[in-house]
């Protein structure tokens, strides 16, 4: 099982003692459950989470985010309780993007909420437009055909990390896209990892995308649900292409498939 690895850094995100049922705790969709993840300077983390279809783990990213509260137990941001903490942003696999909005204006909508100027949060949001390859773009309407899929998902990236740079939220969000747009995607996020030094919390269900993208994978068991595994990428955390055809990857997404098996078997 998972455990608590307390040390001097500051914990960016913590949950304890989670539990969630709906029906006033005659069952339980999660129960007992713990993680931690501490604030690695100049470094940041990246923690991809995965699990049977239903475990929840799509729930979890809401109680980080404040859309969602568990029955019990506490979630805390920046160690502040999540109510008073500054909001995390969520990119999700359905495109969330504004389409009456210009893709200019549906990045710089979080600084918009938080009352900045308009000339200001413009050319902010410029910079995470070039970043993210969607220069040029910037006055479309973010809207399907006008804009890709992929180009969708981009316009959520940037808007995410223009919000909070520090911390992002990512429920499968490249599960609708083709295969290559995916790996263009995949390449992408690990830029904007290593620029931005965030705390990425990656929900997914492809284990080579897992390996490739993060430095932790946390397993959860199947309800009522809870974190058993924890494994420690070990590969460089500048990655590109050439990461996929190391030995030492190739046997990470097998150990991962095995863990993934034996946990399926615990029920």
């Amino acid at each position: 099982m998972p455990e608590f690895n307390n040390t001097e850094l500051n914990n960016i995100l913590e949950l304890r003692g989670i539990g969630q049922s709906y029906d006033g705790g005659a069952n339980w969709i999660i129960k007992g459950l713990d993680f931690l993840v501490e604030d690695k300077p100049g470094q940041g983390q990246f923690i991809v989470v995965l699990g049977m279809s239903g475990c929840g783990k799509s729930t979890l990213l809401r109680y980080m985010a404040g859309l969602q509260e568990p029955t019990e137990g506490i979630v805390k941001i920046n160690d502040k309780p999540i109510g008073e903490a500054e909001r995390v942003s969520m990119v999700f696999q359905r495109y969330s993007s504004l389409p009456w909005m210009t893709v200019l204006d549906n990045v710089g909508l979080g600084l918009q909420y938080k009352g900045i100027a308009k000339a200001e949060r413009d050319e902010k949001a410029m910079e995470m437009i070039q970043l993210v390859g969607l220069d040029g773009h910037q006055n479309k309407y973010a809207q399907y055909p006008t804009l890709s899929g992929g180009q969708l998902q981009r316009i959520a990236i940037a808007r995410s990390l223009l919000a909070n740079p520090k911390i992002l939220l990512m429920d499968e969000p490249f599960g609708a896209l083709d295969v290559k747009t995916r790996l263009q995607m995949q390449d992408l996020l690990a830029d904007v990892w290593a620029k931005f030094q965030s705390t990425i919390v990656f929900v997914t269900h492809d284990i080579s995308e897992a390996v490739y993208l993060g430095d932790e994978i946390y397993i959860m068991k199947s309800a009522p649900s809870k974190f058993v595994r924890r494994i420690n990428v070990d590969l460089p955390l500048d990655r590109n292409r050439q990461t996929k055809r190391d030995p030492r990857y190739t046997a990470l997404v097998h150990q991962v498939e095995d863990e993934m098996i034996a946990v399926a078997e615990m029920g």
